[in-house]
């Protein structure tokens, strides 16, 4: 059930933190992937050691690395998981929790997830009896947030009572049920192709022509979409990503083999976002045989390949079709005349100018233009650029 899912877990100062190495561990073994977050305390109970070993992830602590400036940002971690789990939650987080205090990053993260959040308070009875513990708890369930059940026990202190951080096994029970859950989300219905990745144009059976596309993009907007309910179809050329879960992937090689998926397809979706980076020219002719090199030039003709978004602009109706530029010069006119000429509801401008944007990298900064005029975004990871993206493809159908 947690096969794929991507599990965040923060550790706060409790002497409990040593269990969330085994919660960890199970919830490694259970197939989810977890990254953890901890708060500067939590480092005196369990080291960020023990805990990346456990995880197979770098642990984030602080908000940058001082000595090299890296950051961890807590937007990208929130929009990462699929469900934020503490254990152990201290009563002074479980506080500043329920009042919107964001002094670390562990606290900067909870408020940024838009997924559901799990807490195992682990503190001594007499705290936990407290009635201002216990309003704080009664707000965070207020507000969505899971609470588990803190069982009565031996604690830390030699006292009896409430308090005890519940055991892993039973924290993995109620993680596998809220990830489970159905609930209904904005795309729920909806049908949508993406495409994603580098086509390829086979000169002979060894060399081919093709570009310098990961697919991250593509493939971080599939995710994004799937995950507010959408129905996506992935047409995806070359690639080493692993598909998203609960995707749809149609493997394509070439881009005549990408015009054929993605338009024998269009009339049963309610529209497509086109990401792929397609070739425009393709070798007229396509040697059988491995072409010898030779004392002259070798001289490849091309010709053009079919348009893909032409074809579905000229066709789409009232559905949603977008778009992307990838532009060296010019991006501006270039993105909005490709914009009028394939009929898109708005395009996606980023360029090659632009540090940290484009192939193989895990940020970009791009442009949204649109018949209404543009919004220019900052350097952002591109599942926050693919988030930004879901929410105009939400606004859309909104107004249908």
């Amino acid at each position: 059930m947690l096969r794929g899912k991507h599990i965040l877990l923060g550790i706060t100062g409790s002497i409990a933190a040593y269990k969330a190495a085994m919660l960890c561990r199970l919830l490694k073994t259970a197939g989810a992937e977890v990254k953890v977050v901890m708060t500067p305390t939590a480092k005196e109970f369990i080291t960020p050691l023990t805990m990346a070993t456990l995880s197979k992830n770098p642990i984030a602590v602080e908000f940058y690395n001082p000595e090299n400036g890296d950051w961890h940002s807590h937007i990208s971690m929130g929009e990462w998981a699929d469900c934020f789990v503490i254990a152990p939650a201290t009563a002074n987080t479980i506080a500043k929790m329920a009042h919107g205090i964001a002094d670390n990053l562990l606290l900067t993260t909870y408020l940024s997830a838009r997924c559901r959040t799990i807490v195992a308070p682990a503190m001594d009875c007499d705290m936990f009896a407290h009635v201002t513990t216990q309003q704080n708890i009664a707000t965070l369930k207020e507000h969505g947030v899971v609470i588990v059940d803190s069982p009565a026990g031996e604690l830390a202190s030699g006292l009896l009572g409430k308090g005890r951080m519940a055991e892993p096994e039973q924290i993995v029970g109620i993680i596998e049920h809220v990830v489970s859950e159905k609930k209904k989300r904005d795309l729920d219905g909806r049908r949508l192709i993406v495409t994603a990745g580098a086509t390829i144009e086979a000169i002979d059976p060894v060399r081919f022509i093709s570009n310098h596309s990961t697919g991250k993009m593509g493939y971080a907007i599939a995710e994004a979409l799937a995950q507010r309910g959408a129905k996506v179809t992935l047409v995806s050329g070359r690639t080493a990503l692993a598909a998203p879960t609960d995707v749809e992937r149609i493997d394509v090689v070439s881009a005549e083999d990408m015009y054929r998926a993605v338009v024998e397809r269009f009339d049963d979706v309610d529209g497509a976002i086109m990401c792929a980076a397609v070739a425009d020219y393709t070798p007229k002719e396509v040697s059988a045989l491995k072409i010898k090199k030779g004392d002259d030039d070798l001289r490849i003709e091309l010709r053009r390949t079919k348009d893909i978004a032409a074809e579905l602009g000229r066709t789409k109706g009232n559905r949603l079709l977008a778009g992307f530029a990838l532009e060296s010069h010019d991006g501006e006119a270039h993105a909005r005349r490709k914009l009028h000429d394939k009929n898109f509801d708005f395009i996606v401008l980023n360029s090659l100018q632009d540090e940290g944007a484009g192939f193989g990298v895990d940020t970009n900064k791009v442009t949204f233009i649109d018949a209404d005029g543009k919004e220019s975004l900052p350097l952002m990871t591109k599942r926050e650029v693919a988030d930004r993206i879901a929410d105009r493809v939400e606004k859309f159908f909104a107004k249908r």
